[in-house]
């Protein structure tokens, strides 16, 4: 599997409009600044963020994006699904009833090895991330972020217009 770059955007977004202070918000150009990304290619993450309910947007001049939902009722797997789409990752075709060793449908097991392997292994990573909150991605972030990076970043958000 492999996965965009706009679901680790969108999960740095969330952690970063979790620090902000309740009701502030940053408009998706200062997301796109602080991140270093394009702004139109983040937008598209962002209005998916949006759709899903995990971030809220106002127009305006003082407009921006904020988390729709406590940071801590937003998990990974919500970014993740918002940027992606619930879908499965893994879709069995069925090849096993294909080719010169073909036998009747009615012979074959419900689920070969390969589907339910990949099936449990996408089940177990869905529940690692839905275990994962912004809450807490937000404080490990400034935990774990040198401190130079953290006042850089500090000073940053004191100088851009915080709606």
């Amino acid at each position: 599997m492999r996965m965009s770059e706009r679901v680790e955007w969108a999960a740095h977004c969330a952690v970063l409009l979790a620090l902000l202070p309740d009701g502030r918000s940053l408009t998706a150009a200062q997301l796109a600044e602080y991140h270093g990304v394009p702004g139109p290619y983040l937008a598209k993450s962002l209005q998916a963020l949006m759709q899903a309910g995990i971030v809220a947007s106002r127009s305006g001049r003082s407009g921006g994006y904020r988390l729709a939902r406590a940071a801590d009722a937003v998990s990974l797997l919500d970014v993740f699904d918002a940027i992606e789409g619930e879908g499965a990752f893994f879709r069995c075709t069925e090849i096993r009833r294909r080719g010169p060793s073909r036998v009747a449908a009615a012979r074959y097991t419900p689920v070969c090895g390969v589907a339910g392997a990949m099936w449990e292994a996408e089940q177990a990573w869905r529940a690692s991330l839905a275990r994962v909150n912004i809450a807490d991605l937000a404080a490990g972030t400034v935990a774990d972020a040198p401190p130079e990076a953290v006042a850089k970043g500090v000073r940053w958000l004191a100088t851009v217009r915080v709606t």
